[in-house]
């Protein structure tokens, strides 16, 4: 028996102790009056509360019939057609003839047609939200049937997407992921993600399918926007931070929160040319380097209810094939105990796109044996699994080993003790002046000044007029996973708030990126140059009677986005703006006015020519609902941007791909071109100016085993307030196998009043030196490391620590 087995066989015998020993159950002894013994006996194990979670499955499972087993494993997703009316309401009726043995899982049950995948892209099954009230009515329904219609009374499992928000009508919508690690702010991130939780579960759903912690190191790559970045501990550290708000601590749920779901493991960032769920051609080593850690952290440090497996193959194995990954890995080294759910169709995938399997009931076989617990969103592969098991292909065993997990999820949710979802509690909660606050507080701290020649903070009232010129300047961007927040607040409407009565606010389009705003669409067409070269012709007409000009340029929700399938793509070969945009840049240049450039994009802004050129630039990524009333407060000095960049900027497409941790033997040099990227991971101005010391050491020496703490002092010697990013770097001198040039260790948030002088201080232990050997032990080697700190991974300063 293994150390593992014992430790779970001992809690369980603990937990079953604590149970049978506790006064309310103890029905379970004889001498009770007769009437009091009887109600005990109708009371199933599974249904009490107070009962140890596994008891409580094992209980159920020893009731089910293989058929109610598979049943746990299948969601409905397109197929909420079956269980619903011709009004798109639940139909017990229906139900009942459709799943007689009961619906283990629904998917997103605030869309009425269900999500797109690779094999179904028809505009009927995205994006058809249901009214709040409606989706409440529909979940009330579902579980009403389940609990009350069904053999067992077992409740659905409900899920939603909340990478950045509740994607549904009237959710809050925060900044886009990316934006979110560009603050730097760990708390933040967690009270953003509290606020998604407690819309999405006032909802009547207990699972988000968020946050993803895959780091990013292709900016073709149409869904760079989701992640955290490039960094593996700053996308482990903002990933814990993010389960921890959406879940809380520990395993079991409370009021107002939901599982979380880590996507997705792995390797789904570096992507082969860039494209979506292309191969990612990995080394073990660079796996566990990079690509695991923040899987890892999130699993080690927080009660993560469920893992996504991502799309992609390495060397040669998908990972929802890959027994390795998600059992000797996942389960094994690292000790998950939750639910593993399958990315959409991507089960079925294994045998139409990877072609590892013959046919769905083959694919279905490949992923229950890797540890695949359900099947998203339609279960059409796991569908045929009793049949399979009936004919002997498939052993019972691996059924009720995923059955137990999907089980054991519903029991720690509390489903089934949970009471109906109040309509009216819910409107209440979602979307309410408490989150948009945060909203807006989230948009302002994820704003990075790139560029700027003293021309920002603009003075409010020292122009008489302002032009506000662009393609993003009138509408509000959320970026992917969005829905319709109850209010937007574009750059247009920001700047004339914040200058109404103090100057004229001019407009103009300047130019269309793309033909439509539809970011559901399948088809993607850039607009009409020459409908495009009239609009620039009047922006520079507007443009020409102003004293500045704010030109906000970059993505839509439809040029940076997930490409799901052939028909839908998302991903480029072109890092630089869209269309006529350089030109309409270009053109407001030649006016001679001051062009401060408003970024509002889902990759980074690879732009050279507009970089180079312009007076100023505003990196805003996504920034969310509130995003127009934050970007005017930087532009006119009401808050002082301190955001920093989570990706190196490329210069171009042929340096990629570029990152700040590369290896000693990288970044030789091109011919005719510069190694050096548009801009270096961790960087960001301020209106103010920081000094940061030089970093001491509590110890110049320690054990393998030690620990030392790094102190910094930071010093605001400008004349604003402002928000500076202390960065804590670590390097290996000299290893027995080659190590990156840097490692990202540390990161403080530091807010200073002018004058005022901080010391901040580091701990690092074990963890941050460590790294696996020439036979793959994962060690902490003897010898010397740099530890250098600055306010980005290029201008840092360093002291040497010694390991012995």
């Amino acid at each position: 028996m293994t150390g593992t087995s014992f430790r779970t066989i001992a809690t369980s015998r603990r937990g079953m102790l604590r149970w049978m020993g506790s006064a309310s159950l103890a029905t379970l002894t004889s001498g009770l009056a007769p009437g009091l013994a009887s109600a005990a006996k109708e009371l199933p194990v599974y249904r009490d509360p107070r009962a140890p979670v596994d008891l409580r499955v094992r209980d159920l499972m020893a009731r089910m019939t293989l058929d109610e087993k598979v049943a746990q494993l299948i969601t409905l997703s397109t197929t909420k057609r079956q269980v619903m009316d011709d009004a798109l309401r639940f139909d017990p009726a229906r139900a009942d003839t459709a799943y007689p043995n009961g619906i283990g899982q629904i998917a997103r049950p605030s869309d009425r047609g269900g999500a797109a995948t690779a094999a179904n892209t028809a505009a009927a099954v995205t994006g058809r939200w249901r009214a709040p009230a409606d989706t409440i009515a529909f979940v009330n329904a579902a579980q009403r049937w389940a609990t009350t219609r069904t053999r067992l009374g077992i409740p659905i499992l409900f899920h939603e997407e909340a990478l950045h928000g509740f994607m549904a009508p009237e959710a809050t919508s925060f900044p886009q992921a990316i934006a979110l690690a560009g603050s730097f702010d760990r708390d933040l991130v967690r009270r953003v993600n509290a606020v998604i939780a407690r819309e999405v579960r006032a909802h009547g759903t207990v699972l988000a399918l968020s946050p993803v912690v895959d780091i990013a190191r292709d900016p073709r790559w149409g869904r760079i926007e989701e992640t955290f970045g490039e960094d593996p501990y700053l996308c482990g550290e903002m990933g814990v931070a993010a389960v921890i708000g959406l879940q809380g601590e520990g395993k079991t749920l409370a009021p107002g929160k939901v599982f979380a779901t880590l996507k997705h493991m792995t390797g789904h960032g570096q992507p082969e040319s860039g494209e979506n769920v292309a191969p990612a051609p990995i080394a073990e080593r660079e796996l566990r380097e990079n690509f695991f850690p923040p899987f890892r952290a999130v699993v080690a440090r927080t009660g993560i209810g469920a893992v996504m497996p991502s799309y992609n193959e390495i060397d040669g194995v998908p990972s929802h094939a890959n027994h390795w990954l998600l059992n000797d890995v996942l389960r094994g080294e690292w000790g998950f105990d939750g639910a593993i759910v399958s990315d959409y169709a991507a089960i079925g995938e294994l045998a139409s796109l990877h072609h590892i399997a013959a046919d769905k009931a083959e694919a279905a076989r490949l992923a229950l044996a890797a540890g695949v617990d359900s099947d998203l969103p339609d279960g059409e592969a796991y569908r045929s699994l009793a049949d399979q098991v009936r004919g002997g292909r498939v052993a019972i065993e691996a059924v009720d080993a995923a059955c137990r997990r999907m089980l054991t999820l519903k029991m720690r949710s509390g489903m089934f003790e949970q009471a109906i979802v109040d309509p009216q509690a819910a409107a209440r909660m979602t979307g309410n002046a408490e989150a948009r606050a945060l909203a807006l507080e989230a948009a302002r701290r994820s704003i990075a000044l790139l560029v700027n020649d003293g021309v920002l903070p603009l003075s409010p009232g020292a122009h008489k007029r302002v032009a506000v010129i662009g393609p993003n300047a009138a509408v509000a961007r959320l970026g992917g996973y969005s829905s319709i927040p109850k209010a937007t607040v574009s750059l247009l409407e920001g700047v004339r708030a914040r200058l109404k009565g103090k100057a004229d606010v001019v407009h103009a389009q300047g130019v269309f990126i793309t033909q439509s705003e539809d970011r559901s669409a399948n088809e993607v067409l850039l607009a009409d140059p020459a409908r495009n070269r009239d609009l620039i012709a009047e922006a520079v007409t507007v443009a020409s009677t102003a004293d500045v000009i704010l030109l906000a340029v970059g993505d839509t929700e439809q040029t940076s986005r997930e490409g799901y399938a052939k028909t839908h793509l998302g991903d480029r070969t072109s890092l630089d703006l869209l269309g006529e945009q350089n030109a309409l840049f270009a053109a407001m240049k030649a006016t001679g006015k001051p062009v401060i450039v408003v970024a509002i994009n889902g990759r980074p802004p690879s732009w050279p020519s507009v970089t180079a050129q312009a007076n100023a630039v505003l990196e805003c990524w996504y920034v969310g609902q509130e995003g127009g009333t934050a970007i005017a407060e930087a532009l006119f000095g009401d808050i002082n941007p301190g955001a920093k960049l989570p990706v190196t900027v490329a210069r171009s497409t042929g340096q990629l791909p570029v990152f700040y941790d590369a290896k000693p033997s990288a970044r030789r040099g091109y011919l005719f071109d510069t190694t050096a990227p548009l801009f270096p991971f961790g960087f960001g101005l301020s209106y103010t100016k920081f000094e940061i010391g030089a970093p001491r050491l509590s110890s110049a020496k320690i054990g393998i085993a030690g620990s030392v703490t790094v102190s910094v002092d930071i010093a605001n010697v400008g004349a604003r307030a402002g928000d500076e990013v202390v960065q804590l770097y670590v390097r290996d001198q000299v290893s027995s196998v080659a190590r990156p040039i840097l490692e990202l260790k540390g990161f403080e948030r530091v807010t200073l009043a002018p004058g005022e002088r901080r010391t901040v201080q580091f701990t690092l232990g074990p963890d941050a030196f460590r790294f696996f050997d020439i036979t793959m032990r994962e060690v902490v080697e003897p010898g010397l490391f740099d530890i250098s700190v600055g306010a980005d991974s290029t201008r840092l300063k360093t002291v040497t620590l010694e390991i012995a």
